[in-house]
């Protein structure tokens, strides 16, 4: 199947959000093909967006945000989660879509052994990324270059589905109006792992 190209990211940020929903998320482990179909995404939005990493300007930790779209920024939180989100729109403006959660579809037994579980569990960005091995040393990296070993591939989505918009999911004390942008987006009955 064909990956996402540039274009595909380099586009408004909710655009992307939803358009990834349905596509397929590829790791590459070991030489073996771990994936899933993307079925929760959520958009962060420049410097004025009080949810997004931006919002204080750029830094370190953020810097992959204002970099060229179709790169993966990934982070830690929590002291023990990583994130993964694909950077979106133009560079030079941060933008990103957090990858949320997924529905296995290769590499099952993997990801099992993976969990350390019978089920495989990745209907949360810390579930998806500890199942696909997903750390920090893919912050930076090419979505959408060849012989990588992260990539979102098209899976030909059927623009048809009805999508589901609510608000963000875990914003704390994030003031209004951003706590209840309906900026998360999601695949009605896509079934929990």
């Amino acid at each position: 199947m064909a990956r996402l190209t540039r274009s595909f990211f380099a586009r408004p940020t909710l655009a992307v959000a939803q358009a990834l929903l349905g596509q397929r998320l590829v790791r590459i482990l070991n030489g073996q093909r771990l994936a899933g179909v993307i079925t929760e995404t959520e958009a962060y939005i420049g410097e004025e967006d009080l949810a997004c990493h931006a919002r204080a300007g750029r830094t370190a930790r953020n810097a992959v945000m204002y970099g060229p779209p179709g790169h993966a920024y990934v982070y830690f939180t929590y002291g023990m989660h990583w994130m993964l989100n694909a950077v979106t729109e133009r560079e030079g403006f941060p933008a990103a879509v957090l990858i949320r959660a997924l529905v296995p579809t290769e590499g099952l037994d993997v990801m099992r052994r993976r969990r350390h579980l019978d089920r495989i569990l990745t209907d949360g960005p810390a579930k998806l990324t500890r199942v696909l091995g997903i750390e920090g040393t893919f912050n930076g990296g090419d979505l959408c270059a060849r012989g990588v070993d992260l990539f979102i591939e098209s899976a030909q989505a059927d623009s048809r589905l009805p999508i589901v918009a609510a608000p963000r999911v875990g914003l704390g004390s994030t003031p209004e109006p951003w706590l209840s942008k309906a900026w998360n987006f999601k695949l009605p009955d896509s079934g929990k792992q």
